[in-house]
């Protein structure tokens, strides 16, 4: 097997004398959808920001294409091909369609007139129109505001930006959490397209029915530590749930809220 695209191992990350992550440990190859499976307090936040260098690492070590990186930072991670989306996609909803595209990556339209540059928004509507027919969103053009469209068609567009611009490795923060059916089905069709051409995608979620439906792996995390990583072959949904909840089943969460229902 290949070395994978990222791994980090024994990542610490501590805030004063606050223990966010201890000793987490994952691995993400070419070619597979990672899940980061944790129910809301077990670290998942700051485990994204740490992924994406937003967060310096207290310790630990993070390697990308089996060659350690010192000095972790979103700039030079996005240099080296590993691109986050965050849940708030951080689009402009007022600007259009191929000005988002190309947010922070204007001198990939840039023209010379005379002796001045100025951007080609002919071709930035091309290219912006291409990608989203290509990923199955029939916009009427990408001049139209990105605020026509809907939740998971921006999800899409965000993540066919990482994809355009040489991704090789996608963060994915809860891309499905505010979703209804429809648009959280849009955009795990897209993470299994990105997976088909060979992209390594993480995952990061707290709904395991979606991470089922498309991941290979799932790493849980509890309370800022790994409780495990398992293969899809090996686990199951319940069980997942299940380790997410401390080792809980659904039953005895079930009796709990029962009597906590009847102390009211």
């Amino acid at each position: 097997m290949k070395h994978p695209l990222l791994k980090i191992k024994n990542i610490k990350k501590h805030f004063g004398n606050v223990i966010a992550l201890h000793d987490i440990s994952m691995d993400l190859h070419a070619g597979e959808v990672m899940c980061l499976l944790g129910d809301n307090g077990a670290g998942k936040s700051t485990l994204i920001k740490t992924l994406a260098g937003v967060h310096k690492k207290t310790s630990g070590v993070y390697e990308i294409d089996n060659k350690s990186v010192k000095n972790v930072s979103p700039q030079k991670l996005l240099d080296k091909g590993i691109a986050t989306v965050y849940q708030d996609l951080s689009t402009i909803p007022l600007m259009s369609i191929s000005r988002n595209f190309f947010l922070g990556r204007e001198k990939e339209i840039e023209k010379r007139v005379a002796f001045i540059k100025v951007l080609d928004f002919k071709k930035a509507d091309k290219i912006a129109y291409d990608c989203m027919h290509e990923i199955g969103i029939n916009i009427r053009q990408a001049s139209q505001p990105v605020g026509t469209l809907s939740g998971g068609e921006r999800q899409c567009l965000a993540i066919a930006k990482a994809v355009h611009f040489g991704a090789k490795v996608l963060i994915l923060d809860e891309p499905t959490s505010a979703l209804g059916v429809a648009q959280s089905s849009m955009v795990l069709k897209y993470i299994l397209q990105a997976k088909n051409k060979g992209l390594g995608v993480i995952f990061i979620t707290h709904n395991v029915y979606h991470a089922f439906a498309v991941g290979n792996r799932f790493t849980v995390l509890n309370r800022g530590k790994t409780v495990g990583t398992f293969k899809k072959e090996d686990t199951s949904i319940q069980d997942l749930q299940e380790k997410m909840a401390g080792g809980k089943t659904i039953q005895d969460l079930s009796k709990e809220l029962g009597q906590d229902c009847e102390n009211l």
